[in-house]
Protein backbone atom coordinates (compact mmCIF):
# COMPACT_ATOMS: atom_id res chain seq x y z
CA UNK A 1 0.00 0.00 0.00
CA UNK A 2 1.41 3.53 -1.17
CA UNK A 3 1.86 5.69 2.20
CA UNK A 4 -0.13 8.56 0.65
CA UNK A 5 -2.00 7.09 -2.03
CA UNK A 6 -3.27 4.24 0.26
CA UNK A 7 -3.84 1.87 -2.84
CA UNK A 8 -4.17 -1.30 -2.20
CA UNK A 9 -4.18 -4.46 -4.46
CA UNK A 10 -3.19 -4.82 -8.29
CA UNK A 11 -3.73 -1.49 -10.42
CA UNK A 12 -5.21 -1.51 -13.98
CA UNK A 13 -1.97 0.61 -15.12
CA UNK A 14 1.47 -0.42 -15.52
CA UNK A 15 3.67 -0.20 -12.68
CA UNK A 16 5.76 2.99 -13.34
CA UNK A 17 7.25 5.60 -11.16
CA UNK A 18 8.90 8.76 -11.12
CA UNK A 19 11.65 8.44 -8.60
CA UNK A 20 15.21 8.77 -9.47
CA UNK A 21 18.15 7.60 -6.64
CA UNK A 22 21.10 7.89 -7.49
CA UNK A 23 23.16 7.15 -4.35
CA UNK A 24 25.51 9.41 -2.78
CA UNK A 25 25.10 11.45 -5.30
CA UNK A 26 20.97 12.65 -5.70
CA UNK A 27 17.36 11.38 -5.45
CA UNK A 28 13.65 12.34 -6.37
CA UNK A 29 11.26 10.64 -4.38
CA UNK A 30 7.59 10.92 -5.14
CA UNK A 31 4.67 10.47 -3.32
CA UNK A 32 3.16 7.72 -5.03
CA UNK A 33 5.65 4.87 -3.99
CA UNK A 34 6.07 6.26 -0.05
CA UNK A 35 5.97 3.31 2.55
CA UNK A 36 4.80 3.66 6.13
CA UNK A 37 7.46 3.19 8.76
CA UNK A 38 7.19 2.24 12.11
CA UNK A 39 9.59 4.80 14.45
CA UNK A 40 9.34 4.24 18.46
CA UNK A 41 7.98 7.10 19.76
CA UNK A 42 5.87 8.06 17.54
CA UNK A 43 1.90 6.99 18.10
CA UNK A 44 -0.88 7.23 15.61
CA UNK A 45 1.72 9.18 13.25
CA UNK A 46 2.19 7.80 9.63
CA UNK A 47 5.81 8.06 9.01
CA UNK A 48 8.00 7.72 6.05
CA UNK A 49 11.76 8.24 6.20
CA UNK A 50 12.90 10.57 3.29
CA UNK A 51 16.73 11.33 3.16
CA UNK A 52 18.95 9.54 5.00
CA UNK A 53 22.82 8.19 5.40
CA UNK A 54 21.46 5.05 3.69
CA UNK A 55 20.62 7.72 0.78
CA UNK A 56 24.24 9.42 1.16
CA UNK A 57 22.84 12.38 3.33
CA UNK A 58 23.86 13.44 6.94
CA UNK A 59 20.81 13.93 8.36
CA UNK A 60 17.65 12.65 8.18
CA UNK A 61 14.37 13.81 6.90
CA UNK A 62 10.47 12.74 7.67
CA UNK A 63 7.35 13.28 6.26
CA UNK A 64 4.84 12.68 9.18
CA UNK A 65 1.13 12.75 9.07
CA UNK A 66 -0.01 12.74 12.88
CA UNK A 67 -3.50 11.51 13.37
CA UNK A 68 -6.28 12.65 16.14
CA UNK A 69 -3.95 13.04 19.60
CA UNK A 70 -0.73 11.30 18.12
CA UNK A 71 2.62 12.98 17.89
CA UNK A 72 6.16 12.02 19.88
CA UNK A 73 5.64 12.18 23.88
CA UNK A 74 9.00 10.24 24.25
CA UNK A 75 11.30 13.29 22.81
CA UNK A 76 13.21 13.12 20.10
CA UNK A 77 16.64 14.51 19.26
CA UNK A 78 19.33 15.30 21.92
CA UNK A 79 22.04 14.31 23.17
CA UNK A 80 24.19 16.71 20.12
CA UNK A 81 21.67 15.81 17.47
CA UNK A 82 19.51 19.02 16.76
CA UNK A 83 16.06 18.69 14.86
CA UNK A 84 13.41 21.27 12.99
CA UNK A 85 9.64 20.51 12.45
CA UNK A 86 8.08 22.68 9.57
CA UNK A 87 3.82 22.36 9.46
CA UNK A 88 2.75 21.69 5.84
CA UNK A 89 -1.14 21.87 7.13
CA UNK A 90 -2.47 21.34 10.28
CA UNK A 91 -1.44 22.24 13.73
CA UNK A 92 0.62 21.11 16.43
CA UNK A 93 1.17 21.72 20.38
CA UNK A 94 5.16 21.31 20.70
CA UNK A 95 6.70 21.23 23.98
CA UNK A 96 10.72 22.14 24.46
CA UNK A 97 12.45 22.18 27.73
CA UNK A 98 9.06 22.98 29.35
CA UNK A 99 7.45 25.70 26.93
CA UNK A 100 4.76 24.58 24.94
CA UNK A 101 4.64 26.49 21.01
CA UNK A 102 1.16 26.32 18.90
CA UNK A 103 2.26 25.92 15.73
CA UNK A 104 0.21 26.24 12.79
CA UNK A 105 0.33 25.66 8.67
CA UNK A 106 3.78 27.44 7.62
CA UNK A 107 4.99 27.09 11.18
CA UNK A 108 8.04 26.14 12.26
CA UNK A 109 10.46 25.40 15.03
CA UNK A 110 14.29 24.70 15.65
CA UNK A 111 15.55 22.72 18.67
CA UNK A 112 19.27 23.02 19.36
CA UNK A 113 21.29 19.65 20.24
CA UNK A 114 20.76 19.75 23.88
CA UNK A 115 17.10 19.47 24.54
CA UNK A 116 14.38 17.23 22.96
CA UNK A 117 11.46 18.11 20.89
CA UNK A 118 7.75 16.50 22.22
CA UNK A 119 4.71 17.59 19.97
CA UNK A 120 1.15 16.28 19.97
CA UNK A 121 -1.76 17.15 16.74
CA UNK A 122 -3.94 19.70 17.63
CA UNK A 123 -5.83 19.91 14.38
CA UNK A 124 -9.65 19.10 15.88
CA UNK A 125 -9.18 15.94 15.28
CA UNK A 126 -8.20 16.38 11.52
CA UNK A 127 -5.02 15.23 10.12
CA UNK A 128 -2.07 17.29 10.61
CA UNK A 129 1.73 17.23 7.95
CA UNK A 130 5.05 17.88 9.00
CA UNK A 131 8.01 17.81 7.25
CA UNK A 132 10.34 16.74 10.47
CA UNK A 133 14.16 17.09 10.34
CA UNK A 134 17.36 16.06 12.59
CA UNK A 135 21.32 16.26 12.46
CA UNK A 136 24.05 15.57 14.75
CA UNK A 137 25.06 18.65 15.32
CA UNK A 138 28.45 20.15 14.40
CA UNK A 139 30.77 21.58 16.81
CA UNK A 140 32.87 24.83 16.07
CA UNK A 141 35.92 26.39 18.40
CA UNK A 142 34.84 29.96 19.91
CA UNK A 143 31.60 29.74 18.97
CA UNK A 144 28.53 29.73 21.25
CA UNK A 145 25.83 27.14 21.34
CA UNK A 146 22.23 27.53 19.16
CA UNK A 147 19.13 28.68 20.75
CA UNK A 148 15.24 27.47 20.21
CA UNK A 149 14.16 28.94 17.32
CA UNK A 150 10.31 29.68 16.41
CA UNK A 151 8.44 31.70 13.35
CA UNK A 152 5.99 31.43 10.57
CA UNK A 153 6.93 31.72 7.11
CA UNK A 154 3.89 33.90 6.43
CA UNK A 155 5.71 36.35 8.86
CA UNK A 156 8.81 36.38 7.21
CA UNK A 157 9.30 38.84 4.03
CA UNK A 158 10.54 37.19 1.10
CA UNK A 159 13.83 39.13 -0.88
CA UNK A 160 14.50 39.05 -4.11
CA UNK A 161 17.09 35.88 -4.58
CA UNK A 162 20.27 37.31 -5.77
CA UNK A 163 18.66 39.53 -7.43
CA UNK A 164 15.99 38.11 -9.30
CA UNK A 165 12.98 39.92 -8.60
CA UNK A 166 10.76 36.11 -9.85
CA UNK A 167 12.63 34.29 -7.38
CA UNK A 168 12.35 34.93 -3.73
CA UNK A 169 13.66 33.46 -0.64
CA UNK A 170 13.01 33.21 2.60
CA UNK A 171 15.51 32.40 5.77
CA UNK A 172 14.03 30.08 8.49
CA UNK A 173 16.84 30.87 10.45
CA UNK A 174 19.21 33.28 11.92
CA UNK A 175 22.81 33.56 10.27
CA UNK A 176 24.99 32.97 13.06
CA UNK A 177 27.77 30.89 13.68
CA UNK A 178 25.96 28.93 16.49
CA UNK A 179 24.49 27.20 13.46
CA UNK A 180 25.89 24.90 11.50
CA UNK A 181 22.97 24.65 8.90
CA UNK A 182 19.89 26.63 8.07
CA UNK A 183 16.28 25.92 6.53
CA UNK A 184 15.10 28.01 3.56
CA UNK A 185 11.77 28.09 1.17
CA UNK A 186 12.39 28.94 -2.34
CA UNK A 187 10.00 30.32 -4.61
CA UNK A 188 10.11 30.78 -8.43
CA UNK A 189 7.46 32.25 -10.54
CA UNK A 190 5.95 30.14 -13.58
CA UNK A 191 9.40 30.57 -16.08
CA UNK A 192 12.06 31.24 -13.59
CA UNK A 193 15.04 29.80 -13.01
CA UNK A 194 18.09 30.06 -10.84
CA UNK A 195 20.68 32.44 -12.50
CA UNK A 196 23.31 29.33 -13.20
CA UNK A 197 23.99 26.01 -12.20
CA UNK A 198 24.92 25.74 -9.10
CA UNK A 199 27.92 22.94 -7.95
CA UNK A 200 29.10 23.12 -4.21
CA UNK A 201 30.02 21.20 -1.06
CA UNK A 202 26.81 21.54 0.63
CA UNK A 203 24.25 19.12 0.63
CA UNK A 204 20.27 19.63 0.42
CA UNK A 205 17.19 17.89 1.48
CA UNK A 206 14.25 19.91 -0.27
CA UNK A 207 10.50 18.92 0.20
CA UNK A 208 8.33 20.90 -2.50
CA UNK A 209 5.32 22.78 -1.42
CA UNK A 210 3.59 23.97 -4.31
CA UNK A 211 3.77 24.46 -8.02
CA UNK A 212 6.16 22.33 -10.63
CA UNK A 213 9.31 22.37 -12.03
CA UNK A 214 12.03 20.73 -14.09
CA UNK A 215 14.96 20.50 -12.00
CA UNK A 216 18.78 20.27 -13.54
CA UNK A 217 20.25 16.86 -10.88
CA UNK A 218 23.45 16.17 -12.36
CA UNK A 219 22.94 17.25 -15.62
CA UNK A 220 19.74 15.19 -15.58
CA UNK A 221 16.82 17.49 -16.47
CA UNK A 222 13.81 15.36 -14.19
CA UNK A 223 9.66 16.88 -14.08
CA UNK A 224 9.26 17.83 -10.35
CA UNK A 225 5.90 18.42 -8.59
CA UNK A 226 3.98 18.85 -5.30
CA UNK A 227 4.58 16.63 -2.86
CA UNK A 228 7.75 15.48 -4.09
CA UNK A 229 10.96 15.20 -2.33
CA UNK A 230 14.82 15.56 -3.87
CA UNK A 231 18.04 14.88 -2.11
CA UNK A 232 20.87 16.47 -3.95
CA UNK A 233 24.39 15.52 -2.37
CA UNK A 234 27.76 17.37 -2.01
CA UNK A 235 28.81 18.59 -5.71
CA UNK A 236 26.09 17.29 -7.20
CA UNK A 237 25.50 19.81 -10.52
CA UNK A 238 21.88 21.51 -9.32
CA UNK A 239 19.39 23.92 -10.57
CA UNK A 240 15.64 24.30 -12.00
CA UNK A 241 13.09 25.86 -13.92
CA UNK A 242 9.42 26.24 -12.78
CA UNK A 243 6.85 25.40 -14.77
CA UNK A 244 3.11 26.00 -14.76
CA UNK A 245 0.81 28.78 -15.31
CA UNK A 246 -1.07 29.14 -12.00
CA UNK A 247 1.61 29.02 -9.23
CA UNK A 248 5.03 29.51 -7.85
CA UNK A 249 7.25 26.31 -7.72
CA UNK A 250 8.39 26.80 -3.94
CA UNK A 251 10.08 24.16 -1.69
CA UNK A 252 11.47 24.24 1.83
CA UNK A 253 14.83 23.03 1.92
CA UNK A 254 17.97 22.36 4.44
CA UNK A 255 21.58 23.70 3.76
CA UNK A 256 24.95 23.12 6.34
CA UNK A 257 26.44 26.13 6.54
CA UNK A 258 28.70 28.12 8.38
CA UNK A 259 31.57 25.12 9.39
CA UNK A 260 35.10 24.08 7.78
CA UNK A 261 35.38 20.10 6.70
CA UNK A 262 36.52 18.25 8.93
CA UNK A 263 39.26 15.56 8.09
Amino acid sequence: MGYLNHKQGYREELLETRSVIKKDNFALITPDGLVNNVVPGFEDCDMTILGSPRLGARFVDYLVTVKNQGGNKQGFGGNGIQTFVYVVYGAITAKVDGQSYDLTQGGYLYVPPHLQLTFENNNGGEDSRLFLYKKRYQEAENVGKPDIVVGNVNDIEPEAYEGMEEVLIQDLLPKSLEFDMNFHILSFKPGASHGYIETHVQEHGAYVLSGRGMYNLDKNWIPVDKGDYIFMGAYSPQATYAIGLDEPFAYIYSKDANRDIEL
